[in-house]
């Protein structure tokens, strides 16, 4: 062999080993990169638990005193933890660093059902830009989770927490939803249905086979007393289409609760493994890229024999449990609670300052005060509604809407309105004629829920553009009525877009989509009246929100330009003092919202009549609808419309 080749294999051989060394050099950094990184996530992990373990722990034992079922606890959190990807923690942490990213004064909602909207979740996806447009960056996804067709309560009936329904998608099309959505600014919200899951669940499924195991998870009792000394207590939530609280299953011999449905079998958080498991379904939709987790039916997670099992302290603890495990694991997120119940027992569940549990909850008294004042003329109840809500500690947030998924209840204040001469079964009676469009002079139209034959209690159901008179005038044909029923239709979303809190649209109010009829040629549906109001988006008329006087055209642009303002003007924001101004006129809400150096005077006219309105005190006002300056001492307000007027 020559000097040369020698000297050539001395050279590659040396090329080579210090190839080889550069490439364990950099797999040592990758490796030491990856660890320190690890190790980061672990003591942020860490850090999160210590600062709620002991308080965790002492709720946690108060409520099951298991100190295994705890270690599983904690064990599967840091699991969940570990999935979290990193685009999902690198938003927990800016969410961290703004702080309460929820109650910002941009924020707009909407909710809408998948397949009325878009038919799937990739159908979402495509039509973002739609809802971009619409200025929304909240989207409320309406239950999407596999339930049996039928038996679904619309979604409402989960059985199966980790599955889309197969019609809508896949869980891969729901975090790629999310992310899409992520980059966009736009957050998704879900129900989580916690009280109750379908009678096809898995659990279900293994307790009709008769697994104590499973049995255990539910309340099945073979002693018939025993649901009958609930009876005695517990309120009926559907006594019309699902009396009683237990249904009968003859091929087991027992009873199972079931509050809402017989479809629906209540979960028995008295058992830590529900609990422990609904946690572990909670933290992989959170891991999903949800960023609002809407809490169904809160009030009645506890049940306990000899009371009415609504709103027990238990609630409380696991709500409060719930929050501080999402602040350990997933901390980005926000739970919001459905409480629909009076105000007195509906701010409990935000919790205190110290020990916080929902981050929002809904503002359902005032929706239902709001349409007693439209069928009234009587702005009373509505006021002293609003004055307890402004009274709150601000850092309580409301979720305001006018019309949602649901029927409208009318949980009003009967012992004031008593006192005014208004007695309960007459007043919901006249509440529901007047919706209905039987009462002299009413524009609405729509249906009622689960009527009471005997009692003569009733809910109402019907879109907001029908319930202002969209639907009758368009009907009829006539002009003047439309123009009357748009006004109406922009004045009340205007007075929503006023409260403090995020407002929520349901699909379709934006270009005044009306009562949908269809439903009743569907056999699945056709016993619920509720699905009046969940008809399929009309995206036809979208093109027609480009005809500025379309009544498409005129009721979008005009919730654009409310957006707008409110966006721009610091009056709007969370932190703003808000309060309500008597005035001598009982069909004009007086509303103010002050900053240190602003002050709005939003006026709105619930009467079929213009009304001349004084001002507090003679002086310049710019209004923000029309930019116009001037000094003010008095002005003229048409019937069912509204003044922002900056000072």
């Amino acid at each position: 062999m020559s000097k040369k080749t020698v000297k050539n294999r001395h050279t590659s051989n040396k090329a080579a080993a210090k190839q080889t060394s550069a490439k364990t050099q950099g797999a040592a950094k990758e490796a030491a990169a990856g660890k320190a990184l690890k190790d980061e996530s672990n003591r942020i992990f860490q850090e999160r638990l210590a600062r709620h373990h002991d308080e965790l722990r002492w709720l946690y034992m108060e409520l099951y005193d298991n100190d295994d079922m705890f270690a599983e606890l904690c064990s599967q959190m840091k699991e969940y933890y570990d999935q979290r990807n990193q685009s999902l923690r690198a938003l927990d942490a800016k969410r961290g660093s703004e702080g309460k990213w929820y109650r910002k004064r941009d924020m707009v909602g909407m909710m809408m059902y998948i397949d009325n909207f878009a038919g799937s979740i990739k159908g979402v996806q495509e039509k973002l830009s739609y809802l971009e447009q619409c200025n929304v960056n909240y989207i409320h996804l309406m239950p999407f989770l596999d339930s049996p067709k039928g038996r679904s309560d619309g979604g409402y009936a989960v059985a199966d927490f980790r599955k889309v329904k197969p019609e809508l998608g896949t869980m891969d099309d729901l975090a790629e939803l999310a992310e899409k959505c992520h980059e966009k600014g736009i957050s998704l919200c879900m129900d989580f249905v916690m009280n109750h899951t379908s009678e096809d669940h898995e659990w279900a499924v293994k307790a009709r086979q008769r697994d104590g195991e499973y049995m255990s998870r539910y309340f099945f009792y073979a002693d018939p007393s025993i649901p009958q000394e609930y009876e005695k207590t517990v309120p009926q939530v559907f006594p019309t289409t699902a009396p009683g609280n237990f249904t009968y299953l003859p091929e087991l011999g027992h009873y199972v609760m079931t509050t809402f449905y017989p479809y629906q079998w209540d979960l028995n958080y008295r058992n830590p493994r529900v609990f422990n498991e609904m946690m572990y379904n909670f933290l992989y939709l959170a891991n999903q890229g949800m960023d609002i987790i809407r809490i169904d039916a809160v009030p009645y997670i506890w049940k306990e024999l000899g009371t009415n099992c609504r709103n027990l302290q238990q609630v409380h603890t696991i709500v409060r449990m719930m929050r501080m495990i999402g602040e350990i694991v997933c901390p980005g997120i926000v739970l919001l609670g459905e409480v629909v119940m009076e105000p007195e027992k509906v701010a409990p569940y935000f919790g205190t300052v110290e020990k916080p549990e929902c981050h929002m909850l809904y503002n359902v008294t005032t929706m239902a005060a709001t349409w007693n004042t439209v069928a009234t003329r009587d702005i009373r109840l509505l006021r002293k509604q609003m004055d307890i809500v402004c009274s709150l500690p601000k850092e309580y947030t409301f979720l305001n809407y006018l019309r949602c998924h649901d029927d409208i209840g009318w949980g009003l204040d009967y012992a004031t309105l008593s006192e005014w001469g208004m007695k309960e079964v007459p007043h919901k009676k006249y509440l529901n004629d007047y919706f209905q469009g039987k009462t002299e002079g009413s524009v609405s139209r729509g249906e009622l829920y689960n009527e009471d034959l005997v009692t003569g209690d009733a809910r109402f159901c019907g879109t907001t553009a029908s319930m202002c008179g969209i639907e009758s005038a368009g009907f009829e044909r006539d002009e003047v009525k439309m123009d009357h029923a748009i006004t109406k239709d922009v004045m009340l979303h205007a007075y929503m877009f006023t409260q403090s809190g995020i407002p929520m649209l349901y699909s379709g109010d934006e270009i005044g989509q009306v009562n949908d009829y269809t439903y009743k040629e569907d056999a699945d549906k056709a016993p619920d009246s509720r699905y009046i109001h969940r008809g399929k988006f009309c995206w036809d008329l979208v093109e027609k929100i480009k005809e500025k006087d379309s009544v498409q055209g005129r009721i979008f642009n005009a919730l654009s330009e409310l957006e707008a303002i409110r966006r721009k003007e610091a009056m709007f924001s969370a932190d703003a003092e808000v309060y309500t101004k008597d005035y001598s006129d009982s069909s004009i809400l007086w509303i103010v919202r002050k900053t240190e150096k602003e002050e709005l005077h939003a006026v709105f006219n619930f009467s079929d009549v213009d009304k001349t309105v004084w001002m507090p005190e003679t002086a310049e006002y710019t209004d923000l609808l029309t930019g116009k300056r001037e000094t003010i001492e008095k002005t003229v307000l048409p019937s069912w419309d509204f003044l922002w007027l900056k000072k």
